[in-house]
């Protein structure tokens, strides 16, 4: 690399002196000059690149189309009760099953077949529930995937075909009917005399893809909406109100206001009256900048914890170790002695030994944890961690510091 020493002084004189006199100044000292000036603009467009980059915040950033739903647009749930046929044996028993028999009784009427009076005993039959989730702007006759839950005492619906059943809304109308094979995702083998029995998943509940036709429409407006309403899947009053100024950016002032943390109204600009539906393709993937409450959520059956990046914590030490007394009773056998008199006995007699340990995971001399005030989510795991604190554990320390006062941050158990 070729290293250049440059006196400024001499730069101007010369340059002063060459306007003085009229003559242009030397070539070398504009070469200098230019390479001073360029080397200066490289170093200065470097340093800004570094500033900007350790200065830039490092926030979470999300489309709108991501974290909001649009009010309307929704699944409706649908329900209904049908019969599942074909089964091998394993159906509902008609005797214990009174709602299974009934149900046949009238299909077969239906059918034109009398069965009044009769003992109905076949156990390939089985009563179940049928359940699916209407799309939004589902149009009549696209199919649906459906799910089958057996009701009665049914073993095992595979192999089962579900009959037309009518699909219901919460309102009382039919707005799909159901019908097809049923897939299972699990099984169950085994025998009865030897009285074992292999069963994987639940054989019990299965699905039919595209097994319901829609019957009926849901009717729903869009285009007429005289104004939107956005609803946060995790309300934060600080996200709401990005998401209404990065609104009001692109469509215009005022438009966009926030009702509540998890609330954002939107009038129809006159631009997109009767055109709800390119509104929705215009903001939609605006990106906005999303923030979220400290939070821990703690699943105490299974141990998991998920805590946020906005966890901070005050000074505090944390202990961890766990004490254990163990007691060891041993027998021992004591005979009397060659000269004893006759009156002495062979006695049996219990010693114990009591022992107390201090165990843990954590490295010898690391017992102890301090975290500095405003500790980050990496320090506090990082300390904990330390410790050999496991999971079981770390509930357990994460409660004790909330319950310090020095967590700052909500703690929710499942």
């Amino acid at each position: 690399m070729t290293h250049y020493i440059i006196d400024h002084s001499k730069i101007w004189a010369s340059t002063r002196a060459a306007a003085a006199t009229g003559k242009k100044a030397s070539v070398d000292v504009v070469d200098v000059a230019c390479r001073f000036m360029c080397m200066t603009l490289f170093f200065t467009m470097l340093l800004g690149g570094y500033l900007i980059s350790f200065t830039s915040p490092a926030n979470a950033e999300s489309r709108i189309k991501d974290i909001v739903t649009f009010e309307g647009i929704r699944d409706n749930m649908l329900m209904g009760y049908g019969l599942v046929v074909g089964l091998n044996g394993t159906g509902d028993k008609l005797t214990n099953n009174s709602f299974t028999e009934q149900s046949l009784i009238a299909f077969l009427e239906r059918q034109g077949v009398n069965t009044r009076g009769n003992s109905l005993k076949t156990k390939n039959v089985a009563a179940v529930t049928v359940t699916a989730r209407l799309p939004a702007f589902a149009r009549t006759g696209s199919q649906i995937d459906v799910t089958v839950s057996a009701m009665g005492d049914a073993k095992d619906l595979t192999g089962g075909t579900l009959l037309a059943t009518p699909m219901y809304g919460a309102d009382g109308e039919v707005y799909s009917v159901a019908q097809g094979q049923i897939s299972i995702g699990g099984f169950k083998a085994g025998s009865d005399q030897a009285g074992v029995t292999i069963t994987k998943g639940v054989p019990t509940s299965g699905f039919v893809a595209n097994g319901g036709i829609v019957e009926k429409e849901v009717n729903f407006a869009l285009n007429s909406l005289p104004e939107l309403k956005m609803a946060l899947r995790n309300p934060d009053i600080t996200t709401a109100q990005s998401i209404a100024n990065v609104i009001n950016q692109q469509v215009g002032p005022g438009l966009a206001k926030v009702s509540d943390p998890g609330t954002i109204v939107l009038a129809v600009p006159a631009a997109y009256q009767e055109n709800v539906t390119l509104l929705l393709a215009d903001i939609e993937k605006l990106i906005v900048e999303t923030d979220q409450v400290a939070k821990i959520v703690i699943d105490e059956s299974s141990g998991t914890i998920v805590m946020g990046e906005n966890v901070r914590i005050d000074t505090i030490a944390v202990a961890q170790g766990n004490l254990i007394v163990k007691i060891e009773e041993t027998q021992v056998v004591s005979q009397p002695g060659a000269f004893a008199p006759d009156s002495a006995q062979t006695v049996v007699a219990t010693q114990a030994t009591v022992n107390v340990e201090q165990t843990g995971t954590g490295e010898p001399g690391k017992r102890m944890a301090v975290l500095q005030h405003g500790a980050t989510l990496k320090d506090l795991v990082a300390g904990l961690n330390a410790l050999g604190v496991a999971p079981r554990d770390l509930i357990t320390i994460l409660q004790t510091i909330k319950a310090a006062g020095a967590l700052q941050a909500e703690i929710q158990t499942r």
